[in-house]
């Protein structure tokens, strides 16, 4: 039994697929490998709740689910290859193991994900209908344009809340690397950061990179006491400003 093989034999062992030989080679590498045998804890349960299960016979009545043709499968594929004692057949136990501890549903998830009801494509998360916190605040009120530099463009949606000022941001022709904050300046000057982030050298709503980004922050001041708000750079500068 070779170092490759007796790693890939995890999953033959966890099933009671090994031959007598290859069992017995195989619980003498686990006393000195680590990794084999928290792969083989996390096997367990599956190997549990497939205990009682065994190889179909010509004549046996067809099994209520598809539990034991896998396991007849991974039986005759683990005799298959031990002769060729290729190092690949754990990826197939692996794929199938999968699908008898989810209840072989891979099927319908996949069918799932090719449409929704009425034929509708499902969304993937980030895109149109799994709107992140901020994007969903500013689609659904009203934006307030900025005035930009440096081709930096954007505007916000405010809300007054008890506890102050909401306020969601939308900026397109941010370049990176940038570090920025959204800050409320009062009518008294005040200014107070709201949020914080880090431009990465792709940018936003750029070429090669056309999303734009989506913020959010809160300020303690009240919405009827600010005078503006400001996207400004570590360096200070201003890149949007907001008047209210």
């Amino acid at each position: 039994m070779t170092s490759q093989v007796e790693h890939t034999d995890v999953g033959a062992y966890a099933l009671g697929l090994l031959e007598d030989d290859d069992r017995r080679a195989f619980e003498s590498h686990l006393l000195g490998c680590a990794s084999c045998r928290a792969e083989l804890d996390e096997l367990s349960g599956v190997a549990s709740a497939l205990t009682g299960v065994g190889p179909l016979l010509d004549d046996d009545p067809p099994p209520p689910d598809g539990q034991a043709q896998v396991i007849d499968l991974l039986r005759r594929r683990q005799a298959a290859d031990r002769r060729a004692r290729r190092g690949t057949w754990l990826i197939g136990t692996a794929a199938a193991v999968t699908l008898v501890a989810g209840g072989l549903t891979v099927g319908t998830q996949l069918a799932g994900q090719a449409g929704a009801p009425g034929g509708q494509p499902v969304a993937a998360a980030g895109h149109a209908g799994h709107l992140g916190p901020a994007e969903q605040f500013y689609a659904d009120g009203t934006p307030v344009e900025g005035r930009g530099a440096d081709g930096v463009t954007g505007g916000l949606v405010v809300e007054s809340k008890g506890w102050g000022t909401h306020a969601a941001l939308r900026l397109s022709g941010l370049r990176g690397p940038l570090e920025c904050e959204l800050v409320s300046v009062s009518r008294s000057g005040e200014r107070h950061v709201m949020t914080g982030w880090s431009v990465p050298p792709a940018g936003y709503g750029v070429p090669g990179s056309p999303d734009p980004l989506y913020m959010h922050g809160g300020s303690p001041v009240p919405l009827k006491d600010i005078a503006r708000f400001e996207v400004v750079t570590s360096t200070g500068r201003t890149l949007l400003t907001v008047e209210v």
